[in-house]
């Protein structure tokens, strides 16, 4: 008797897909009423996975803080919907840190109490917050400056503990508009290395907002364009050299640097 052999074949499993931490669908902003409305951002369409550094660049007044003020929950979209994590963005909340330009510290505090003022908030035991930030004092390279106050540090160091406290309650996403722009040149360098060391070793998601050039090639993973009147996306691209990018070296050293930076700047000049 002969047995017939079945061959079975297993089925391919369905690849994973991960979904986008942060999704914008056809985003649009206008101010004004309707006669004399003025459209700021207009059809933006956005995915922006988790751990992705992503540089925004783009002329004055084309909308980049308008649209890290969507993201960020302090203003309101006219159209369109964000997503966080797969659910609707209703308002500002803890899963998002924000530096500005400024570091807006709170002058009365010392800049240990400045960094952990967001824990407090959420009502953290004391030990904890101490803990939590002297480990982010030490990130930032400020681990002897935990007595001192706002007008005791430089520009550079206010805004190290504007980025140590905007971390510190650990939140999923950091929102950045022109943080290192009022700097000078060797504070703005050693505080880009910072960065992009504190990116590698915490992979946050950082939306990050320049006028510089270098400032996103040295830093994004992914690099987008606006246009302006009204901003809308021209170009979102990966950046070819982050991973090049080691400690200590200049970005317009690399092969590819010229090419990448006359591609963005021709989209720049349109």
């Amino acid at each position: 008797m002969v047995i017939a052999q079945v061959e079975y074949v297993v089925p391919d499993k369905e690849p994973i897909v991960e979904k986008p931490l942060i999704q914008l669908r056809d985003i649009e902003l206008s101010y004004g009423s309707r006669k004399s409305a003025k459209t700021v951002l207009n059809h933006i369409d956005l995915d922006i996975q988790e751990g992705e550094f992503v540089c925004v660049l783009g002329p004055s007044g084309c909308g980049k803080t308008s649209l890290l003020k969507l993201i960020a929950g302090y203003e309101q979209q006219s159209a369109g919907q964000i997503l966080i994590d797969e659910q609707p963005h209703r308002g500002p909340g803890p899963n998002i840190g924000v530096v500005f330009q400024h570091a807006n510290l709170f002058p009365w505090l010392t800049v240990e109490k400045n960094i952990s003022f967001g824990l407090k908030m959420k009502k953290t035991p004391k030990a904890e917050r101490q803990k939590i930030a002297q480990h982010f004092m030490k990130i930032v390279n400020l681990k002897d400056a935990a007595p001192l106050l706002p007008h005791e540090l430089s520009g550079g160091m206010k805004q190290r503990v504007a980025i140590a406290r905007a971390l510190a309650p650990n939140p999923q996403i950091i929102l950045m508009d022109e943080p290192f722009g009022a700097l000078d040149s060797i504070t703005r360098q050693s505080l880009q290395q910072e960065l992009r060391n504190i990116w590698q070793q915490t992979n946050k998601t950082i939306f990050f907002i320049t006028h510089d050039v270098d400032e996103a090639i040295t830093l994004a993973s992914r690099i987008i364009i606006l246009n302006d009147k009204p901003g809308r996306v021209m170009l979102d691209e990966k950046n070819p050299l982050i991973s090049k990018l080691q400690h200590g070296i200049d970005c317009r050293e690399l092969t590819g640097y010229q090419s990448l930076r006359q591609k963005l700047m021709r989209h720049l000049e349109k």
